[in-house]
């Protein structure tokens, strides 16, 4: 119960101090099984994508993000797996021979939505994209029946800068894009730049 009131009261604080806005440009808020990869500035990214869905969609969606940031004692990790019930991954496996995308396919096999970021780690640079990482190719390969939904974030890291402690009143916008699907016979590099260039493809023309 007080996990369900703090996903209330954060997906709510959310839309108020945001002013968050949906954009279904390319797809509509259809209850079915996707994969939505967004841009990532800031550690509040898959917050806002997740309070801006529509609530039957966002029971079904969960976030996947890294436990070295979020999988510690306190406040970060019951939000991450109490509130969100995110799905989280290794990224400093050292010398693991362990796949860190397991938890990932785990809950695409078992039915979940997932919110995914395929640069990586946050763009702090002043570059709209960092370069994507080969894990999204690798859930399209396994999962070639999951809409792949690209999702731009707009203002969100002006909104939160980092070093700041409260939010700065800007509206923020999500654009949902045209599912994609991993083509036969496609490259891992001819995606991932289709990909990439499928979320570039939504942002803000002054961005």
């Amino acid at each position: 119960m007080f996990a369900a009131l703090t996903a209330f009261a954060i997906t709510s604080a959310a839309r108020l101090i945001t002013g968050a806005r949906a954009l279904w440009l390319g797809c509509t808020p259809h209850p079915r099984q996707r994969l939505y990869f967004a841009n990532h500035s800031s550690h509040g990214d898959f917050v806002l994508l997740w309070a801006s869905l529509p609530e039957p969609l966002r029971r079904r969606t969960r976030p996947v993000a890294g436990a070295d940031y979020w999988a510690k004692p306190g406040i970060r990790e019951f939000l991450i797996r109490n509130v969100f019930d995110a799905v989280l991954i290794d990224r400093q496996r050292g010398e693991s021979n362990d796949n860190p995308l397991q938890p990932v396919l785990d809950a695409l096999g078992q039915g979940d939505s997932l919110i995914f970021f395929p640069e990586g780690t946050r763009n702090l640079s002043d570059e709209p994209l960092l370069p994507f990482k080969s894990g999204l190719f690798h859930l399209a390969s396994a999962n070639p029946d999951i809409e792949l939904v690209p999702v731009w974030i707009a203002n969100l890291n002006r909104v939160m800068p980092k070093g700041r402690a409260l939010p700065l009143p800007l509206l923020c916008t999500l654009s949902f894009g045209e599912p994609l699907h991993l083509l036969p016979d496609e490259s891992k590099q001819a995606f991932l730049e289709r990909a990439r260039q499928a979320l570039l493809n939504l942002a803000p023309k002054d961005a």
